[in-house]
């Protein structure tokens, strides 16, 4: 079982004190292969810490589905405009399969802020989009993406599919496929 202080180093340091309130607040949560965790339309009211499994973070427009992001463990998962902004999400979070999270509401973590000054550094996981932008802003090719991923999240090569990476990074399958026989 994974502890409160290994879920919270990437964020800060957090005393014993810190640690038991945040036990208090964050709750477990098993999803199922196919679960929503958040639906296109509804507000983001959680961050959640992926103790186990893996999610899909998606567009759609009826037709076709566009990857947007591809969760795995230990990573801080939730949909950024919709928590920051408080409005409804355009995108829809699922289980890519069976999954065990850590859920924190947007509410229990503004209480443990007031409670302890510890929990602003929680500011440094909605930097996630830091990623995304370095992928689509720097104008890499196929194979750069495809490395910078493979550095980045080297486990997503091993739990996701070609074509939902291909649409990930925003390129084909086949070429996806092309590039990766060459690597």
């Amino acid at each position: 079982m994974i502890s409160a202080q290994e879920i919270l180093s990437g964020v800060g340091s957090f005393s014993s004190y810190d640690l038991l309130l945040f036990e208090e607040k964050a709750t477990r949560k098993i999803f199922r292969k196919n679960d929503m965790v958040l639906r296109q339309g509804e507000i983001c009211r959680s961050v959640y810490f992926i103790l186990s499994g893996s999610f899909v973070q998606f567009q759609s427009d009826h037709e076709t589905e566009t990857i947007i992001e591809l969760h795995l463990p230990k990573e801080w998962m939730y949909n950024h405009s919709s928590l920051i902004g408080q409005k409804p999400s355009d995108t829809t979070i699922k289980a890519f399969e069976d999954a065990e999270v850590i859920e924190l509401s947007l509410y229990h973590l503004h209480e443990l802020i007031a409670r302890s000054q510890s929990f602003l550094s929680f500011g440094r996981i909605f930097d996630q989009a830091n990623h995304r932008t370095y992928l689509f802003d720097n104008a890499l090719s196929p194979a750069e993406k495809y490395q910078y991923i493979k550095k980045s999240k080297p486990l997503i090569v091993q739990v996701f599919p070609v074509k939902l990476i291909a649409s990930y990074l925003k390129i084909t399958p086949e070429t996806l496929s092309r590039v990766r026989a060459n690597c």
